[in-house]
């Protein structure tokens, strides 16, 4: 195959990491960008692939699509999946492995899909020689991926291999590390490149430190890796990958120092040892030190970024009382930095008794997180020049950012609001709009201080006093104007599009976003 025929691609990310991969994307020169859920689809040639697995930050594995059919069964996934020309990618000699991911209505076990697909490619070969590949358990020579939504079939091949969050840098890890894709959405998402000091004074194993100096000197994610999964494919070119993989035309220098601490000895013992592996040694300064022992920044403005504990091993006073202490070395020793902070917790926010300037929503595994950013300033915020305000700030111009971001932000609130009225106490009176009042037979209409009835307040009936008159003196003194609305048929229509469509312009071109 020619090296520079375009071809359609898939990256897969987490969710609300889609429009930072999809910047990624455009950076690496990839055409044709549309934004799915947990997904980015593209075009680009076979240099593109290689180079979307070494620098794509945000990617869990990049996808190659090689048949998409519609199915209502899983024989008719069968049938389809045994017509395909086997031969293009594979032999009887080769191994493989499916991964099976499905959202449907029709389609209830991704296994039994999975084990669907594997019995149409071996019987697509027994029937031709008698003879069948085999499935690898471990390290096979090809991964196939079959995704389903509702009955839409998407076969492909997977050449990323393991997910690309195995960056190859981390030889230790402590008990609940942060995944190396979300620590680098994190980074992207809050606008830091490595134009100033990052500190993380929680940083367990180092991830977030590592990752902020992976982007600052430009170091390319994937570098440490073994291998990818493309380097078995029978069309690999060995030589536009070498070509791919010395190339250091995007690494730059790094003027500033990370610094990363942590209360826990072995937690810096561990993050020294993955530091040191991914060869940032140099870059990174650590520390034991509890975070309550800061009395001073380590430089006049820096940004600050950490994953406290979100309260699993924690009883509720200690991580009030770890949030709070947060929120005051914050305030106190941090002022003019941008301060961002991953919890799940709305009480833990809560306790840091700062307003925030912004919120991203995300997902640390299964769980529904948010990052806020602190703008932290000396004095009381209303005191604070309003041009200062704005020079500082730093305005992402990415709008579909806020779209997705407010959107999601939107369900979530909502049913923070529902949760919030159940626990409230019964004594307490709030407003429900959808509650619909209840019945009471007995209950009698409401009167503050009701008084009887008594003769003497009957008012005097006026025999002379008539009904109300339109032609009266009162009605002839108003004076009405009709209001000249003009022609309506001139007025210019606002169709409320914007111009390019829907979705940011990017150096011209143009981010689309699927519905499915």
């Amino acid at each position: 195959m020619d090296n520079s025929q375009q071809f359609p691609l898939i990256a897969k990310t987490m969710a609300e990491l889609e429009d930072v991969l999809a910047e990624e994307l455009i950076a690496l020169g990839a055409n044709d960008i549309e934004i799915g859920t947990r997904m980015v689809s593209f075009t680009g040639d076979k240099a593109l692939m290689y180079k979307a697995n070494l620098h794509c930050r945000t990617a869990l594995r990049i996808l190659k699509p090689i048949h998409t059919f519609k199915a209502e069964s899983a024989d008719e996934v069968y049938e389809a999946v045994k017509q395909v020309n086997w031969e293009e990618y594979m032999s009887l000699d080769t191994t493989f492995s499916i991964d099976a991911v499905v959202f449907s209505h029709i389609f209830h076990h991704s296994k039994f899909v999975a084990y669907r697909v594997k019995d149409a490619i071996v019987d697509h070969f027994m029937e031709k020689y008698d003879k069948r590949p085999s499935v690898g358990v471990t390290n096979p020579d090809l991964f196939f991926n079959i995704h389903i939504s509702h009955n839409k079939c998407t076969l492909s091949l997977d050449s990323s291999g393991e997910s690309l969050h195995k960056r190859g840098y981390r030889v230790a890890q402590t008990d609940a590390p942060l995944s190396e894709v979300l620590a680098a959405g994190m980074i992207l998402k809050s606008g830091w490149r490595g134009e100033s000091t990052f500190i993380d004074p929680m940083c367990g194993s180092g991830t977030l430190l590592i990752e902020a100096a992976m982007i600052a000197t430009g170091t390319p994610p994937g570098i440490h890796r073994e291998h990818f999964a493309f380097e078995k494919w029978a069309d690999f070119d060995e030589e536009l990958f070498s070509e791919m993989y010395n190339d250091d035309s995007s690494s730059r220098d790094f003027m500033y120092r990370i610094i990363g601490s942590d209360i826990s000895a072995k937690s810096i013992a561990i993050a020294e040892k993955n530091i040191k592996n991914a060869g940032l040694k140099k870059y990174i300064d650590l520390e034991v030190k509890p975070f309550q022992q800061y009395t001073e920044a380590p430089a006049e403005s820096g940004t600050l970024m950490t994953n406290p504990p979100y309260g699993e091993r924690l009883k509720v006073e200690e991580l009030e009382e770890l949030y709070s202490m947060i929120g005051e070395r914050l305030k106190h020793v941090f002022a003019g930095y941008n301060a961002y902070i991953l919890s799940y917790r709305k009480e833990s926010f809560d306790n840091i008794g700062l307003k925030y300037s912004k919120r991203f929503f995300l997902y640390n595994g299964a769980l529904e997180c948010e990052m806020r950013e602190y703008e932290i300033f000396s004095g009381k915020r209303n005191e604070r020049p309003r041009e200062e305000f704005s020079e500082n700030r730093k305005p992402r111009n990415d709008d579909r950012h806020y779209e997705r971001n407010s959107k999601e932000g939107y369900r979530r609130s909502k049913r923070n609001d529902a949760e919030t009225r159940h626990a409230a106490s019964p004594n307490e009176r709030f407003f429900d709009r959808d509650r619909k009042p209840s019945f009471d037979r007995e209950k009698k209409p409401f009167d503050r201080e009701r008084k009887p009835f008594e003769k003497n307040d009957r008012k005097p009936f006026d025999r002379d006093k008539k009904p109300f008159d339109r032609n009266s003196k009162f009605s002839e003194n108003r004076d009405f104007k009709k209001k000249d609305f003009g022609n309506r048929d001139n007025r210019k229509s606002d169709s409320g599009k914007r111009d390019g469509g829907y979705g940011k312009n990017f150096g011209g071109k143009k981010i689309t976003r699927r519905d499915d």
